[in-house]
């Protein structure tokens, strides 16, 4: 059994301050995400949810292609079409200069109504999943539920390993490498782990060039650079002027900091329909403990009798 705690409270009414309404009503210029489409070969029959799909959000120097497995396994289980995206500035979409939680929200919001999708379910992890509440709170007509995976809605200090990988996708790049391996070797001195270097490393693409060989990186690593210092941010701060009134699941690393015990009563402020589900593994849950994750989130979304 997955270890699950529920927690309910009481629903206070809605008001929003002067403060809230600029928030929600700031826009930003959206950019076309890329996606890739998992259909299920076999929709679930009686599912009354078969028609609502999943748009999955990727964290930080990730893409739609770290969730593919993971996003096959769920169309199968489910019976629900999943989209991965990649959002602004990562993988196969567009660059642009703002990178923030409700530029990235507007970009997923416009997604879900370009495509016509009816009550989708959002995962995010990590950026993703701080992406997937800001839009949850500004637009919940949009969606039909959330499950945000090892984060949580308040302002944290980013960890200063992101600064660092930036300084050495930097050096990688102004040292105009031709091979993988090559730049593998320079961060190494800036990330010890194998398994992290390959996450990063896989940015990595030759640009369609005939008379070069040079890798370069997919994000853009200026624009990253000077959105770290506010990626810990989340937009609203005071749970009594918006809240998520639909189903929301957060699923945390045991041995993860990101959702420590004293921010779990904030969760339920913000989300008041929220369930909690402990997995045993880190930050990078998806991948170190993909089975804990398939159920926890098969569990929350199959039908209730």
């Amino acid at each position: 059994m997955v270890p699950r705690v529920t927690a309910l409270r009481l629903i206070a009414k809605r008001t929003l301050t002067p403060s809230l309404c600029q928030t929600m009503k700031m826009r930003y210029s959206t950019v076309p995400l890329a996606y890739d489409l998992h259909e299920p070969a076999k929709p679930s029959v009686g599912n009354p949810n078969k028609n609502s799909p999943i748009v999955f959000m990727h964290g930080l120097f990730g893409s739609k292609k770290n969730n593919r497995t993971i996003s096959k396994v769920l169309a199968r289980d489910l019976g629900r079409s999943v989209y991965a995206i990649d959002l602004r500035n990562h993988g196969d979409s567009p660059h642009d200069p703002h990178h923030n939680y409700t530029a990235m929200a507007a970009d997923v919001g416009d997604f879900i109504k370009q495509h016509g999708l009816k009550d989708p379910c959002l995962i995010g992890h990590s950026m993703g999943a701080k992406a997937a509440m800001t839009l949850s709170l500004t637009s919940p007509a949009l969606i039909s539920s959330l499950i945000s995976v090892d984060n949580a809605p308040v302002d944290a200090r980013l960890e200063s390993d992101f600064a660092r990988y930036i300084r050495g996708m930097k050096e990688i790049e102004s040292s105009e490498v031709t091979k993988q391996s090559q730049a593998d070797s320079i961060l190494q001195s800036y990330e010890p782990s194998v398994t992290i270097r390959q996450f990063l490393l896989g940015n990595l693409h030759r640009p369609r060039h005939p008379e070069s060989q040079v890798q370069k990186f997919k994000v853009p690593l200026s624009i990253i650079g000077k959105a770290l210092d506010h990626l810990g941010d989340f937009p609203f701060k005071d749970p009594r002027e918006v809240r998520f009134e639909k189903p929301a699941l957060f699923v945390r690393g045991t041995k993860s900091k990101y959702v420590p015990d004293e921010v779990i009563p904030l969760i339920g402020q913000f989300f008041p329909r929220f369930e909690l589900v402990d997995v045993e593994a880190g930050h990078w849950l998806i991948s170190e403990n993909p089975e804990a994750f398939r159920r926890a989130v098969v569990e929350f979304l199959s039908p209730k009798e």
